[in-house]
């Protein structure tokens, strides 16, 4: 955890120092609640802290715990990597390269529906494809020039290189990425790790996740 200690203001003849503390989100956090106590017969300010833990989730209040030692105990290592390093799973290896089952096609880490069976396509790319997703809302997206590192003249030069890399909207875990060569309506081909995935079989669909 850093903090950084930044000097002392005097404001309103009371002298106050003030400490910052730098958090990242969906860990198990330590929050540091101070109260501000004016010492008898001075106009100096003193902090009484009181500390205890409380679990920052993903944002929505789901209670999920996102943190790098629960992840690492809920998931696989190939699914830890892809969702949260960013690692792309072997070509045609995944599970759902080539399923086609009626159902929702879920985020495996925190259980978002992403997208169906009526959106999957068979790109023959290696990875699960769809040409949309369940709602605009489920996803988010991601200038990805990985592939060039810091590189910007091959980039000039070959611009496919610049990729979109996708995003569960709910834990922000990494999916894939989203290409303008899929089929219509969309012309978007999603393409998607079969390690970011789980899935849902239509007669469970009424089911909650």
């Amino acid at each position: 955890m850093q903090s950084a200690l930044f000097k002392r203001h005097l404001i309103f003849n009371c002298t106050i120092s003030s400490v910052i503390r730098k958090f990242k989100p969906c860990y198990y956090l330590e929050h540091h609640h101070c109260k501000l106590i004016t010492t008898s017969g001075t106009n100096r300010l003193s902090l009484n802290h009181r500390t205890f833990k409380t679990m920052a989730c993903c944002g929505t209040g789901c209670g999920l715990d996102l943190s790098k030692d629960a992840l690492k105990k809920k998931l696989t290592s190939m699914q830890y990597q892809v969702t949260q390093e960013g690692d792309t799973e072997r070509p045609f290896s995944g599970k759902y390269c080539n399923h086609f089952e009626k159902g929702t096609y879920v985020c495996i880490v925190c259980n978002q529906d992403l997208f169906t069976n009526e959106h999957k396509f068979d790109s023959k790319c290696g990875w699960p494809a769809f040409f949309d997703v369940v709602d605009s809302n489920c996803v988010k997206y991601k200038e990805d020039t990985s592939l060039v590192s810091r590189n910007l003249l091959l980039l000039t030069m070959k611009t496919d290189m610049k990729r979109t890399e996708v995003t569960c909207s709910k834990c922000s875990a990494h999916l894939g990425h989203v290409f303008d060569d899929g089929p219509k309506p969309t012309k978007k081909r999603y393409c998607i790790n079969s390690a970011a995935l789980d899935f849902r079989k239509a007669e469970d669909n009424s089911e909650t996740s």
